[in-house]
């Protein structure tokens, strides 16, 4: 019995030894017509004796290369498992700097169970070299997960299974998220080998809330603004809106436009991506960086008013020498060309990448607007529905100052108070002044020192406030003067230019009559 199992045994190898050499040489000699229908029946003999489905999550879903969010959250969903059952791993990120969060490597195999079913992961890693004519070679890096199955457990894997990996994977990946501040780069970059649209590093910023030199009513509305807005999804969906919202932040300078984005992305724990306009070409580019832009985020756009000439009315650049553009290499000619060149950004670009169809492209996005001036945009840039929300941050209140004076010198009261919430009444300084006076410049002084600093800053300014406003008054006094003087002037004359032709007209008939 034995001697006739190994004789089968043998037999089968041979033969398919055989059928692998005949396909090999099919192959290599058949038509491209004749192999794909020896793939055809190639695969359904295999269906036959091989009882196994895979299925196959690409890393990236569309043209844009946008990473897909079910390959992220079964990649977050494995590394609770690599950890324990792969042997090789890789240590792809760090949370708060404290503890590492483990992934399975390249083609590292790791099974998993549910409800009594086994089933395995392997990570296929591809990487082809297409010829470029950059310095670094273009890499085709292409990622996925495979998943393996037995076909008799398919609906159980296909509906439940694969539900509750997406489910636990995003819960993993909140856990473990760090939030990044993002800033697009140039798109001469974006092509060259490993380029992307956007670069980070880690965003730390320890402002909230709590510690923002804000009136505490106007803390409260945004706050639940904000929290609304991140719990509106299927009432965004009710209205058929996108789900998306538009703060404009106005003000000085110092009045922390900045720290007020900081604020609300630790509260709503969203990502930060600085759009800096003057590196964007066109509006196919802001088009692009919109879409490569994921959910929970917040796009900035500081300084909207000098960012860009959104008018249309553009200065041209003086064009150099024929002779030098000739002496200089073709391809640094080239590129300094396209560096050079001006943003062709335009205001409906801009206003279609905040309201446009593209916007709706995604959700769960703040789009913020910072600017000193709001006079200067353009009125169709920010009517509502497009910044929903005018926030203006003005000079420091009395409120305000409690709350620094509570951060800087852990003080909510003091016999100064009264004083200086009569001198904020009466100057404008902004929290960021006020802050600078709060702050000890040494360990020995102490919060009464502080007080007394901020106290003469604030008499300095208003001090400096009055000498300025007698100067314009004078200045203006003096203009006004200045016109008077030449309308009068100008009337003397033309009283003694009709004086002149009139005493030459009389002069004139005098003349005839004689």
């Amino acid at each position: 019995m034995i001697m006739r199992i190994g004789e089968m045994g043998a037999q089968l190898g041979s033969v398919i030894a055989s059928v692998m050499f005949v396909y090999t040489i099919f192959r290599q000699y058949l038509p491209p017509q004749f192999g794909y229908y020896v793939d055809k029946y190639r695969h359904k003999l295999v269906k036959l004796f091989y009882p196994y489905i895979q299925i196959i999550f690409d890393e990236n879903n569309n043209e844009f290369r946008r990473r897909s969010e079910v390959y992220s959250a079964i990649q977050s969903y494995l590394s609770t498992k690599s950890s324990t059952n792969a042997r090789r791993l890789k240590a792809h990120d760090v949370k708060d700097s404290k503890s590492l969060v483990l992934a399975m490597d390249d083609h590292e195999e790791v099974t998993d169970e549910f409800q009594g079913i086994k089933v395995s992961w392997v990570l296929v890693k591809r990487e082809t070299r297409q010829p470029s004519f950059f310095f670094y070679p273009q890499s085709d890096e292409k990622q996925h997960y495979k998943l393996t199955f037995h076909r008799r457990h398919r609906n159980v894997v296909t509906g439940a299974y694969l539900a509750h990996v997406i489910k636990a994977g995003k819960a993993i990946t909140v856990g473990n998220r760090q939030r990044k501040l993002n800033v697009n780069n140039p798109s001469q970059n974006w092509y060259t080998y490993r380029g992307t649209m956007w670069s980070h590093v880690v965003f730390e910023h320890p402002a909230t809330f709590e510690t923002l030199a804000l009136h505490p009513k106007m803390k409260e509305e945004i706050v639940n603004d904000l929290i609304k807005f991140s719990k509106g999804k299927e009432y965004y969906a009710k209205i058929g809106k996108a789900w998306k919202r538009g703060y404009l932040l106005y003000g000085p300078p110092g009045t922390g436009k900045s720290t007020m984005i900081a604020a609300m992305s630790n509260l709503m724990n969203y990502d930060v991506y600085d759009l800096e306009l003057t590196t964007v070409k066109d509006n196919t580019e802001l088009r692009k960086l919109l879409i490569d832009t994921p959910s929970k985020s917040i796009i900035v756009i500081e300084d909207i008013d000098c960012s860009l000439d959104l008018t249309g009315q553009r200065k041209k650049k003086k064009e150099k020498d024929e002779e030098d553009n000739e002496e200089k290499d073709p391809v640094k000619k080239k590129m300094e060309k396209e560096e050079s060149q001006p943003s062709k950004v335009t205001l409906s670009g801009l206003l279609n990448f905040i309201d446009g169809i593209w916007s709706a492209c995604g959700g769960e996005r703040l789009i913020v607007f910072t600017t000193n001036y709001v006079d200067k945009l353009d009125p169709a840039l920010i009517r509502r529905g497009r910044m929903d929300k005018h926030i203006e941050l003005s000079y420091c209140c009395y409120e305000a100052f409690k709350v620094l004076a509570r951060n800087y010198l852990d003080l909510e009261s003091h016999e100064l108070f009264e004083t200086i919430e009569r001198l904020l009444g009466e100057t404008n300084m902004t929290p960021a002044d006020v802050a600078e006076n709060l702050m000890p410049n040494s360990v020995t002084e102490d919060a009464d020192s502080c007080l007394k600093n901020l106290i003469e800053a604030i008499e300095t300014a208003k001090e400096e406030a009055r000498k300025k406003a007698e100067e314009e008054e004078a200045s203006k006094k003096a203009e006004e003067e200045a016109k008077l003087k030449a309308e009068k002037e100008e009337k003397e004359k033309e009283q003694s230019a009709k004086d002149e032709v009139k005493c030459n007209g009389t002069s004139a008939k005098e003349g005839d009559v004689k």
